[in-house]
């Protein structure tokens, strides 16, 4: 299926204002150090700070507003690294139902006890989302249950353009050159790209992918969705490969305007660098962000700049192990 920037950002539209009873707006704030490093005016949209910790919470929220009690009741089923889980785990705390997910064998330790914590049901299978997600979608439709995915749905990906009509509302009508997005399958830049292209034509984006996993950006440049060798990255909020078939694909081939791929020293050093001068704990995909930004001071010298903090679930040893 096919889905349009123009439909996207107006179903985005349509739904922040529903999406705010359950979900108040993250801050979008100066990072001064950040800024003066990459010598631009770096703006951070603190999706950190949002209720389960990322972004995801939006996208999850918006789809599970379109389900009946009698759809979410017997269980609703999603395939997860962690964030996108946590985000139709609160949903259905908040609306009510069921939700089983299958998520990968090296899940971070925190994220599955905040599922537990939720009373999700758990399945661990393998370590990829191209595995995850085909078993998931085939559990759902053996059972008749609704199915909710991480990034390949409409309701999924004009959830996360929220974040940008709360940016464009936060600006107050001020310019904004570019803006920086982490990417794993695709939900959060094709949003955020649609809302903010709509009323800002010419923003540039710049999709961030660890040079460990750049499945998206491989796809971009391949003019298909394709595997790639993958290797573990700290941005584990963006690993996995793209789902045959998804609507972010197109979407990301339309809207990002460069891909930066990142070196895992760059996104650690981005870590440090947010938790020693904004004293704000990020997770590796947020860091991500950040290191692109980074990358391309050149180009951004002088400019102003969203960043979007995506999450800020990491556990102590994953923590601990990144700063070492």
């Amino acid at each position: 299926m096919m889905v349009t920037p123009a439909e996207v950002a107006e179903r985005s539209e349509l739904v922040a204002l529903r999406l705010r009873e359950y979900l108040p707006p993250t801050p979008f704030v100066r990072y001064d150090a950040v800024s003066d490093d990459v010598g631009a005016d770096l703006l951070v949209k603190c999706e950190h700070r949002q209720v389960t910790g990322s972004f995801k919470a939006r996208g999850a929220m918006a789809k599970i507003l379109t389900l009946s009690d009698e759809e979410r009741r017997p269980g609703v089923v999603t395939a997860s690294t962690g964030n996108h889980a946590l985000g139709v785990g609160n949903a259905l705390a908040t609306l009510g139902g069921h939700g089983i997910v299958y998520l990968p064998e090296n899940a971070s330790p925190s994220k599955v006890a905040a599922l537990r914590r939720l009373g999700l049901e758990l399945r661990a299978e393998g370590n990829d989302s191209g595995v995850l997600e085909p078993k998931a979608r085939a559990y759902a439709a053996e059972h008749g249950l609704a199915y909710v995915s991480p990034y390949n749905d409409l309701d999924i990906v004009a959830g996360q353009g929220t974040l940008a009509v709360e940016i464009l509302e936060q600006l107050g009508g001020a310019p904004l050159d570019a803006v920086v997005v982490s990417v794993g399958g695709g939900g959060l830049i094709s949003g955020v790209a649609s809302v903010l292209k709509k009323h800002l034509p010419d923003i540039t984006v710049y999709g961030a992918q660890p040079a460990m996993d750049d499945a998206m950006a491989a796809s971009v440049r391949a003019g298909e969705i394709v595997q790639v060798d993958a290797a573990q990255t700290l941005s584990d909020g963006t690993a996995g490969s793209v789902e045959p078939g998804s609507i972010t694909f197109e979407l990301c081939r339309e809207l990002v305007d460069d891909w930066v791929l990142v070196e895992e020293d760059a996104i650690r050093d981005a870590l440090r660098m947010v938790i020693d001068t904004e004293h704000q704990l990020i997770e590796g995909s947020a860091a991500l962000a950040f290191a692109a930004a980074r990358e391309r001071r050149t180009e951004l010298a002088g400019k102003r700049v969203a960043v979007v903090s995506c999450g800020g679930n990491m556990s102590s040893s994953t923590l601990v192990a990144a700063l070492a």
